[in-house]
């Protein structure tokens, strides 16, 4: 299939809360009309794969039904989604970021609680992780976060008040710091001279992209895996991706928006589109676009056999997984409610570290 340009997808794929929002609700169940329509919110990077995994899962789903099925797709920095849908943007399913967006929507009512032991591995059909996008041959000789405090680097990250792939940002290089054996205070002192480095907070993880990719801005970007690679590859004589030492398992999740679902009569479908994330189509499909699988078998497929942390393009036979990596998660933090009470929320320790310039 031939691939948009990753920046014209951009431009072209979110669709704003007012195309959305007033779609008329079916009381009946949808199963036995001839077509049906979904809407998946989800966050910035995922763009390529769901315009990708919805022409797969709607011909899985023909051969299945008979049924035609559209799926709606919307995108935008995973924390701002994530508001959209509790202040009324009608999703069926979400894909967010992280768990704590997802608590968003159900915070409001419109999931249900347990929603993460509804499909397998938490609900997180594939992960990522986060890697350093430089300019090619490495300039400012940028390894590890430690790196990112020199006075010369100029850093491009996105908001952790809006982005999810900011927040994993973030406690990644947390988790860095910590690993060095300092103190809390020492922790956030390292972590205001990053941020003090901070070029630009743009609201999604995809702006973050076009800031460093097209508007030249800075000199590293702190990315998902699936950015950092899509980037390389449609760039290749430009960009380098490093690997730091340490780094954070990401853990994107999925839900069924609950009363939307029930309300449009949209439930079966909706189950099907986030189960069939698991298959082992869906899941070459995720790989293929730079998101590792769950299938510990596919992963495998996709290992990446260099020995370098420097990765100068796109391996070709796209085994780009690293595996030998040092990941933290989530857990280590207390869960997405005590690391978003602690460090996210209006007066936590990420207002106290970055000085709005």
């Amino acid at each position: 299939m031939k691939k948009k340009k990753l920046f014209a997808l951009a431009l072209t794929a979110t669709l704003g809360v007012s195309s959305l929002v007033g779609c008329t609700k079916q009381a009946a169940d949808t199963s036995k009309d001839s077509s049906v329509e979904i809407t998946n919110v989800s966050y910035d990077p995922t763009r390529e794969l769901y315009k990708e995994y919805n022409e797969v899962f709607s011909k899985y789903w023909k051969e299945k039904t008979g049924q035609e099925v559209s799926i709606v797709q919307s995108h935008g920095g995973s924390g701002k989604q994530a508001l959209e849908v509790a202040n009324g943007l009608e999703a069926d399913v979400v894909t967010l970021a992280l768990e704590g967006d997802v608590d968003a929507v159900k915070n409001v009512g419109l999931i249900e609680d347990g929603y993460t032991s509804e499909f397998d591995l938490d609900s997180s059909p594939y992960t990522s992780s986060i890697v350093f996008l430089v300019r090619k041959g490495n300039p400012k000789n940028i390894l590890d976060w430690n790196d990112l405090l020199k006075t010369d680097v100029g850093v491009i990250t996105p908001n952790p008040k809006t982005s999810g792939g900011a927040r994993w940002n973030y406690l990644a290089a947390w988790y860095y710091f910590e690993k060095q054996g300092l103190s809390e205070d020492a922790i956030l002192q390292n972590m205001k001279t990053l941020f003090a480095n901070v070029l630009v907070l743009d609201s999604g993880a995809r702006g973050s992209t076009t800031s460093f990719v097209e508007n030249k801005q800075g000199d590293v970007l702190i990315a998902w895996e699936n950015e950092a690679f899509l980037s390389l590859e449609e760039h290749p004589d430009e960009y380098e991706i490093v690997v730091p030492s340490v780094s954070i398992l990401c853990q994107p999740t999925v839900a069924i928006v609950d009363e939307i679902v029930d309300n449009r009569g949209t439930r079966a479908v909706s189950t099907e589109y986030l189960s069939y994330l698991y298959s082992d189509e869906a899941q070459k499909v995720e790989a293929k676009w730079y998101y590792r699988p769950s299938n510990q078998i596919i992963l495998k497929e996709f290992e990446y056999k260099g020995n370098s942390n420097v990765i100068t393009s796109v391996p070709s036979d796209k085994k780009w997984i690293v595996t030998n990596l040092d990941l933290t998660d989530i857990k280590h933090f207390g869960g997405w409610t005590a690391a978003t009470e602690k460090h996210f929320k209006e007066g936590g320790l990420f207002d106290s570290i970055y000085e709005k310039k």
